[in-house]
């Protein structure tokens, strides 16, 4: 069975390969989850995020943007002390902020899922590519996306991050064509 080289065979890493990424994602918890996640992962590597995934899971209120939007600075003391996460004191006023700012977007658009997915008229986009070198690390979209978040105060939110978060969540299909997984992400949009 062929799968996209990135995910080697770390057994971490292949479920996630094979369960989550690139499958569409319409709950509002799991696209905070990925925010909080990929924004944490900015300078590591995404292995390291995944084995902190469920430190992280707890430390923020199983991903809800509405706890989480109420953290204070005993939160943020609290936080820094949990070797669970990543104890980077940007990241963690970021996250904060991203609920903040996250909840915004519900109220004004009914949910964030219908806010992201409208960058794409509600379709996934389906590249074909041959090798993982042919996909990029942003595009116009994740451009164009980020600098609406910026706009909206987000922070922690470049286009390579932008990126990687439409990749995770299925708005984008970057499995590689001979990947098992790419004709059944396909599906799975039908």
């Amino acid at each position: 069975m062929k799968r996209c080289s990135w995910c080697g065979d770390e057994e971490l890493y292949v479920k996630y390969h094979d369960e989550e990424w690139g499958v569409p994602v319409f709950d509002d918890r799991k696209h905070f989850e990925f925010m909080v996640l990929e924004s944490a992962q900015a300078g590591l590597s995404w292995i390291t995020i995944l084995r902190r995934r469920e430190a992280y899971r707890s430390a923020y209120a199983d991903f809800d943007p509405k706890i989480v939007a109420e953290y204070g600075e005993d939160k943020v003391e609290e936080l820094m002390n949990n070797a669970g996460i990543i104890r980077n004191r940007l990241k963690i006023r970021a996250s904060i902020n991203n609920a903040k700012r996250y909840c915004e977007v519900q109220e004004e658009f009914g949910s964030f899922s219908n806010y992201i997915w409208g960058f794409v008229n509600f379709k996934p986009v389906i590249n074909s590519w041959r090798s993982e070198t042919e996909a990029p690390a942003k595009t116009e979209l994740s451009e164009r996306i980020s600098a609406d978040l910026q706009r909206r105060g987000f922070k922690f939110v470049g286009p390579v991050i932008v990126y990687s978060h439409l990749q995770a969540a299925g708005l984008i299909n970057d499995h590689i064509v001979d990947c098992f997984r790419y004709k059944e992400v396909m599906k799975e949009n039908d």
